[in-house]
């Protein structure tokens, strides 16, 4: 990205503007240390940045200034009290900062502060799309580790999110131009996830991704259900008979639901069909499952969505990256096109489906 990416950049109204029914995006930094703050500038800097939408940073504003002198682009940081507060003009970043991150945090060295600023970040995203003052968020990447040394023990995002939601139970759905898929299971060993799986929560996924292709546009998406092992079992000559027992009943429901749905598929053949279109969606039953092949097919432009909370969040489907952060060096593309992914659900009406 160069300068000139801001003068191209597409004017818009005010927030405030009378009639400017752009849906309002919270976006946060992620952690100060990582790649968090160069990929949340590149892409409020980008041309189609406020084309569709009013994206508003939870973040902090010294560290944005110095991603935007790392980027090598020129960035007009400026702290607001509350999204109302937002102007949106090209080359401006309108910033809520609680103030949480040390002046001198280190690029690329874990850090417990990071790790707490990330997790108030997503807090504060939270409270704004619970009261009505954003329709989406979308995060950069926060460090696991930071997050617990920090002493906020949560497996991920999806997780912090759901607590701050109050929900019970949403799915990761992980979307490239090539292909989308959505986890039964994520952030557990292998073992406990096999244990965890059962065929309500398989039911409850396959409903949650065909709604989120429904919001997307998608009428009647065509979903393929990987099974848990081997050659989908092959008649009971792998496993232990789980794939009659917790998959299929699962699938036979979400399809008396209306969800065309096909399995258990065979995992390599499932995202073989998938990766060349056959599939509107993937089912992966865990995370590695579902993982492995989407960063193949496509993680420059990878964009994670979490499924079945009250608000739309997408997310960069990468990490924090500490050994290049602070130094220009990365794609900011899957933050640009997570903001686009944001503020397109986001504005699109909600679909009478389950």
């Amino acid at each position: 990205m160069t300068p000139s990416t801001v003068t191209d950049a597409t004017s818009a109204a005010p927030a405030g503007t009378r009639g400017d029914t752009r849906p309002a995006i919270a976006v946060t930094m992620g952690d100060g240390a990582g790649v968090g703050p160069e990929v949340t500038v590149g892409a409020l800097l980008d041309p189609a940045a406020y084309r569709d939408g009013r994206p508003v940073v939870v973040g902090d504003a010294e560290r944005l200034r110095r991603a935007a002198r790392a980027l090598g682009v020129q960035a007009d940081v400026v702290v607001v009290p509350d999204v109302a507060a937002a102007e949106f003009a090209p080359g401006r970043v309108n910033v809520i900062d609680p103030g949480l991150l040390p002046a001198d945090l280190p690029w690329g060295e874990l850090s417990a502060a990071a790790g707490h600023a990330a997790h108030e970040y997503v807090r504060i995203a939270c409270e704004l799309a619970m009261a009505g003052d954003v329709q989406a968020i979308c995060t950069a990447p926060l460090n696991k580790a930071a997050l617990h040394a920090a002493g906020h023990l949560y497996p991920g995002h999806t997780e912090l999110l759901a607590h701050f939601c109050g929900v019970q139970e949403v799915s990761m759905m992980l979307t490239t131009p090539r292909i989308k898929v959505i986890h039964v299971t994520t952030h557990i060993g292998l073992i406990d996830a096999i244990a965890r799986i059962e065929p309500g929560l398989v039911e409850r996924t396959i409903r949650r991704g065909a709604e989120a292709l429904r919001r997307a546009g998608n009428p009647n998406p065509h979903v393929g259900v990987c099974a848990i092992n081997p050659h989908a079992g092959e008649n009971g000559l792998f496993g232990y008979g789980e794939e009659a027992e917790k998959v299929t009943p699962g699938i036979e429901a979400a399809r008396a639901a209306g969800v065309d749905a096909v399995g258990p598929l065979p995992a390599d053949t499932a995202f073989f069909l998938g990766g060349r279109g056959d599939y509107d969606l993937i089912v992966a039953m865990y995370h590695d499952q579902g993982h492995g092949p989407v960063k193949v097919l496509g993680i420059e432009a990878g964009v994670n969505i979490t499924v079945g909370l009250p608000v739309i969040r997408t997310s960069v489907d990468h990490g924090t990256a500490f050994d290049i952060a602070g130094t220009g060096r990365v794609e900011v593309g899957s933050m640009v096109e997570a903001l686009r992914q944001a503020t397109e659900l986001a504005g699109a009406p909600a679909s009478s489906g389950s």
